[in-house]
């Protein structure tokens, strides 16, 4: 994938830690994700979320 900073990996493991879903589970293709190719993977991911209405995930205590 060509743009979001980090590519599809790091898009994914933002999107993980965020909302415990990635791309493929947002039913995301290339075409929706070029839309975020500006963005660091993380700004990307929570773009998307906030784009998207995702109801971010609940953390028992904060990531190591």
């Amino acid at each position: 994938m060509n743009g979001i900073a980090g590519g599809l990996e790091a898009f994914d493991e933002a999107m993980l830690g965020f909302f415990a879903i990635d791309h493929a589970d947002a039913g995301t293709d290339r075409f929706l994700l070029e839309c975020y190719a500006d963005l660091p993977a993380k700004e990307a991911a929570l773009a998307f979320g906030e784009d998207y209405e995702l109801a971010r995930r609940a953390r028992a205590c904060p990531p190591p």
